[in-house]
This record gives structure tokens, sequence and C-alpha cells, in this order.
């Protein structure tokens, strides 16, 4: 599948920020890289509608003064790409992930193989690497875990790692889906059921012990009623993709359906949460 990229100034403040991707993404843009002064968003080539992305105010004004561009990525260029720009990331110093072309670590804990894609979650982001850190000190044994907005797979793949029975990997990516099948595979994992789709699909899911959902403030705002239904009393969700700013609204919220924030951890003004489900 080729991508369109395409690359913005960055918005003065994060919430601008999370504003633009969240309207990026309601129009089909998938992943997205925010550098120092720039906002790099793709989109399968199939869906990019130069008219529609420029039907946002804040885009068609960055074209005006010449900050907009648009670039083809093919894929058969993109492996390359990353191999050339990917490291391997060590979470903690227990957890290990790496790609194909990356030399084993024997002394890693867990050592998770992730074939970098388009897909998010390759732990090289705060958020992503925040909930590794924090599923590496709480128990998996024997629980049923949900992955919502699984990306590449790599926290379905540790929670695996670390004993959940089941587990649950949701992404309404299909590239995302695709990559986190794989990459399962890769890991010798067998108890990941992975599949398409969003919130709509945990009316056929129920009774899980833990939740994992790194996606974006205004998603996770939208859809914890449809999470919180799922988990079970005394269980725990963890919740990133936000800022620091953002955590006292997905506090106010998580605390309509019994969800108390137990802890939570900082890197970069990215945060990540971890609730418990009581009463």
């Amino acid at each position: 599948m080729n991508y369109i990229q395409i690359t913005l100034p960055i918005p003065e403040s994060e919430e601008k920020t999370e504003i633009l991707i969240a309207i990026l993404s309601s129009i089909g843009y998938d992943s997205f890289e925010e550098q120092e002064e720039s906002l790099i968003a793709f989109i399968p080539e199939n869906d990019y509608s130069k008219e529609e992305v420029l039907e946002i105010e804040y885009v068609s004004d960055s074209k005006k003064l010449g900050h907009f561009s648009e670039e083809l990525i093919p894929d058969k260029n993109w492996n390359e790409v990353w191999e050339s720009n990917y490291p391997s990331v060590k979470i903690a110093d227990r957890c290990y992930v790496r790609a194909p072309f990356h030399e084993h670590d024997s002394d890693a804990e867990y050592e998770i193989l992730i074939k970098p894609k388009m897909a998010f979650g390759t732990a090289h982001h705060e958020t992503t690497a925040m909930i590794l850190e924090l599923m590496l000190d709480n128990d998996f044994d024997g629980k049923r875990v949900l992955d919502m907005g699984c990306g590449s797979g790599v926290l379905a793949i540790l929670a695996s790692m670390k004993g959940a029975s089941s587990v649950v990997a949701i992404d309404i990516d299909h590239w995302s889906y695709e990559n986190a099948t794989e990459n399962a595979e890769a890991n010798n994992i067998i108890n990941i059921e992975v599949a398409q789709g969003g919130a709509e699909l945990l009316g056929d899911y129920t009774g899980f012990d833990t939740i994992l959902a790194n996606i974006n403030k205004n998603i996770l705002l939208r859809d914890m009623k449809y999470y919180a239904p799922t988990l079970k009393e005394g269980g725990f969700i963890y919740f990133s993709g936000y800022y620091k700013s953002d955590l006292v609204d997905i506090e106010e919220e998580a605390s309509k359906y019994g969800l108390l924030l137990v802890n939570h951890i900082e890197k970069n003004n990215w945060v990540a949460a971890k609730f418990i489900k009581k009463n």
C-alpha cells in the first residue's frame, strides 16, 4: 500500500497540535510524527484528497505561506526508510524491542521483535515506552487482556510474554491489523486475537482483567464509556497518548465509570496512567 505524506509547521501549542491531529484523523490520516518544527501525517494513497485536507483552515493557511508539502511514499521503499532510521529500544533495562536487522540481546528479560512498518507502537514514542514500563511492574499472569488501538501489537505481545491467558488486540487501521498479526507470529505468540475495527467491536467482548489503551485524548474521552463495561471490577486500565495537562480531563471522565487513578508516569510532557475499576 502506498501512502501520502504531508508535512506542516507544528502548531504553537500542544493543545492545538492535538486538535489538528484529531481533525486529520477524522479524514483518514492514521500515522503521525511530531518533530521540533514540523508535523508529519500519513494517509493511504487511495484515501488522499488534497482538496479535502485544504479545507482545514490551518492547512490552507500553511499552504498559502509555502509551508505545506506532500510526498508519495511507495510501499516498496518504506522498510528501507525504517531500517536506516530505526534504532532498538530498551525499556527499564528489562524489555528490549528490536527489528529483525538488530542483534539479539541475551540479557533482556523480555525481547520483542517488531517488523517496522506504518503501524504506530514501536516503543520509540514516549507513550508506548511508558505503558511498557508500567506493564513491566504489574502482574499479567493468567489475565485476560485487551489492547485497544494496538498499532504494531507491541503491548499485546508483552502482555502475552508476561503470562496473559488471552489477549484481544483491536485497531481501526488495516495496516495495523496486518502488522500486529505479523508481529505476533514473529514472536511465536499464539494467544493474541487481532481484530480490525473500533469501539463498536467491544459489544462482542467482556470480562477483561486489564485494558491497554494508547491512543489519543479525544478518542479516549469519546470511547471510555465502551471500554469500562468490558473491564472486570478490580481490573486495571492503562491510558496513554495525551499530555500532562490532559490528565485532569482523563481522570474526570474515568471517574464517571468507576475508574480511579492509581498512579501515572511522565516523560517529555507525555503521560501514561493506570486506573482501577471500583463500584
